[in-house]
């Protein structure tokens, strides 16, 4: 890890555990990723406002140039539309823009729910293959890095498995490419993998759960001291600047996000034990 850097409600910063401030960013990090900053800042009607975007943006330390390119990349991906220009434009995700920040929300929604519960598994796999032609190749890549990033796992070339319900999603997003006669699901109570059928076993052939594990492992010991160290603030009658706080949180929130898109977000029923 690298040396943690720690801002104080002046905004001068110092390095963990010279004056009790908060530890906000590890500078092996290389920077922040502007494009999480711009997806974490649509509305929930999936439009992005240019005057709350710059605003963040600069507090940041993210250059205007920097965010224009973002946004161009986000329009040619077919993810957003522009209305207006310049500072004032506002930014309206598409039907394929609302349909990758739905997924993302809906992921965070499962996460929580499992971690309430902790358990739930109907002991089902949910499987999905697609033999989609050369001619459509770029829909057969969209299909399948929607596969991957609502974590399923390949069980054999262009078969895949999650231990999830997520048929209403691969389907509509088949439709949505227009693939649909390309793609059959169905769901099993009795996969095997090499001849072997025991569940957790099957998971964790299928996926890469010790990386996963020193991913969460990794950015909670980064941030373990935060919590006491905002509490310090609080007691001292000190107030965390927007100037201070906005950069500190995009840091953290990509850091947590860098362990959140390798998370399959298998069912409790699947991880080892210990699980971060």
């Amino acid at each position: 890890m690298g040396e943690t850097t720690v801002y104080n409600s002046t905004g001068s910063s110092s390095t963990s555990g010279d004056d009790g401030g908060v530890p906000i960013v590890d500078t092996a990090d290389g920077g922040v990723t502007t494009r999480l900053m711009v997806l974490g800042l649509a509305h929930t009607d999936g439009t992005v406002v240019g005057t709350e975007l710059y605003r963040v943006a600069t507090e940041c330390g993210i250059s205007v140039e920097t965010v224009r390119s973002c946004i161009r990349r986000l329009i040619a991906e077919g993810l957003f539309e522009r209305e207006g220009e310049g500072r004032d434009a506002i930014f309206h995700a598409t039907e394929s823009g609302l349909a990758a920040l739905d997924v993302d929300h809906q992921r965070h929604l499962l996460a929580y729910a499992q971690d309430l519960a902790g358990k739930g598994w109907d002991r089902l796999w949910h499987m999905v293959a697609f033999a989609i032609p050369e001619s459509q190749r770029a829909a057969r890549d969209s299909f399948r890095e929607h596969v991957l990033h609502l974590g399923g796992a390949q069980v054999h070339p262009g078969i895949y498995a999650s231990p999830h319900p997520w048929e209403e999603e691969v389907r509509a997003d088949a439709a949505r490419l227009g693939i649909a006669g390309h793609v059959s699901t169905w769901s099993t109570d009795d996969l095997q993998l090499g001849g072997v059928g025991d569940p957790r076993i099957i998971a964790s052939e299928l996926w890469n759960l010790n990386e996963v594990a020193a991913l969460y492992e990794g950015f909670t010991a980064s941030y373990r001291e935060v919590p006491e160290r905002l509490q310090e603030m609080r007691d001292r009658g000190e107030k965390l600047s927007e100037h201070d706080f906005l950069p500190g949180a995009l840091h953290i929130a990509i850091r947590f996000n860098a362990c959140f898109e390798h998370d399959p977000l298998l069912p409790p029923e699947l991880l080892p034990r210990p699980w971060p």
